[in-house]
């Protein structure tokens, strides 16, 4: 049901509208008693077109997340869902994955971001950084995403990884295509063209990962290729298909995080200029509460669906086996029975109690501290190295229903 002209979750023409509008209009949906069903098109060959209810209060969300024996991720957390055949081919990635396969994988994947691997990355990510400003210094500011927010967060992925230097170009550009595929779509033949290139995507990563871990069998060394090849304590180790899923998963979704985090933060500081005063009179101080606060105003992921499995009510809407909800994660954190004055961005804001890196239960985010921590450092070496950085002009946005994404962003570190 569409709830008002031209405003349809579901129409790529509302997700061409400025952020204002958008805004607006989930506000509008959280102040309305039931959760909203929107139809979606049907696209061929590919399982899509079931519709979905919008999820957009806090409260709804967590409850949701909270509750996975209802709330399903599988077949599939994104639209489109992937086709059938790309499972059997590539393996399934976890966050398509309820238990008790979710938490087998989850308990071998989590090793990569305990706290005593994070604080072994610290000195990686320290010197990535300072490559990178090196990089900017040497080259001048042309696109704060191409020369700092992209580049970092694969970096450190593919360190941890083992990935060679000279792969790591390939390996860019099929992340870029992977994040541009999930989303709505201006045409049927646009959607099936990106599909395949997607697969093609997907299929490089994955043969080249796998080549990679057999190497990493017959010579162990100390990345994480190795680490999830070889037999541990417990002797839980991942099969080809479900490292060369995970190294697909790790390099969009924990790329996208830190990447849209960082190109949104840039800009939010620049149009904030008593918030980066802030920041800047007690950068340790106030670090952890900026990025707590960008991860809340930006959502760098907009959604991720649910496919209910047994009839639950849900604030007087009775949901039914097989349909299926969309966590507005971007909604959610801008609810304002739980965040005061949603719409400002305050570095200061406390509790923070958002979604942005999913919410509550066993889908959490994985690499939430891992994200942190590249955010954190980026922002010293800028803003020690550059203290006139700023953002010059509107960011260009990917179209998308799902990744908010920043596709390109002037910046500048002169005076002035």
């Amino acid at each position: 049901m569409v709830v008002e002209p031209g405003f349809d979750l579901a129409d790529l023409t509302f997700w061409k509208k400025p952020l204002d509008e958008r805004n607006a209009a989930l506000a509008r949906l959280r102040a309305m008693e039931r959760p909203v069903y929107f139809a979606e098109p049907k696209v061929p060959m590919l399982r899509s077109g079931k519709g979905f209810y919008a999820i957009v209060r806090h409260a709804d969300v967590v409850e949701i997340s909270r509750n996975p024996k209802v709330f399903s991720s599988e077949p599939a957390v994104t639209s489109p869902p992937p086709p059938g055949w790309v499972k059997n081919v590539f393996g399934e990635s976890i966050v398509n994955m309820d238990d008790p396969r979710h938490a087998r994988l989850r308990r071998i994947v989590s090793r990569a971001f305990s706290p005593k691997m994070l604080a072994d990355l610290n000195d990686d990510i320290q010197r990535a950084c300072e490559r990178i400003v090196d990089d900017v210094i040497a080259e001048g500011p042309r696109d704060f995403v191409a020369q700092v927010a992209a580049r970092l967060p694969i970096t450190v992925i593919c360190d941890m990884m083992g990935i060679p230097q000279e792969l790591r170009e390939k390996v860019h550009r099929h992340v870029d295509i992977s994040t541009a595929y999930t989303g709505v779509r201006s045409s049927v033949g646009r959607t099936l063209r990106m599909a395949a290139s997607n697969v093609h995507a997907l299929f490089e990563l994955q043969r080249m990962v796998i080549k990679l871990g057999r190497e990493r069998v017959e010579n162990p060394r100390k990345d994480l290729v190795s680490a999830l090849v070889n037999a541990n304590v417990d002797g839980e180790k991942l099969t080809d298909k479900e490292l060369g899923s995970f190294f697909a998963m790790l390099l969009v979704a924990g790329n996208e995080t830190a990447r849209n985090t960082m190109a949104h933060g840039i800009r939010l500081l620049t149009v904030n200029p008593e918030q980066r005063e802030l920041l800047l009179s007690d950068f340790d101080a106030h670090i952890g509460g900026t990025i707590e606060e960008m991860v809340r105003y930006v959502s760098p992921i907009i959604q991720f669906r649910r496919n209910v499995t047994q009839e639950y009510e849900l604030r007087g809407v009775t949901l039914k086996p097989g349909d299926q909800v969309a966590l507005m994660y971007g909604s959610a954190n801008r609810d304002e029975e739980v965040f005061t004055d949603p719409d400002r961005f305050d570095i200061t804001r406390t509790p923070n109690p958002h979604v942005g890196f999913g919410g509550p239960g066993p889908h959490f985010c994985l690499g939430a501290n891992l994200a942190r921590q590249e955010i954190k450092i980026m922002f010293k070496e800028l803003f020690t190295r550059l203290p006139d950085i700023r953002s010059v002009g509107e960011p260009e946005l990917l179209l998308s229903n799902f990744d908010n994404s920043v596709r390109s962003q002037a910046f500048t570190f002169g005076e002035g």
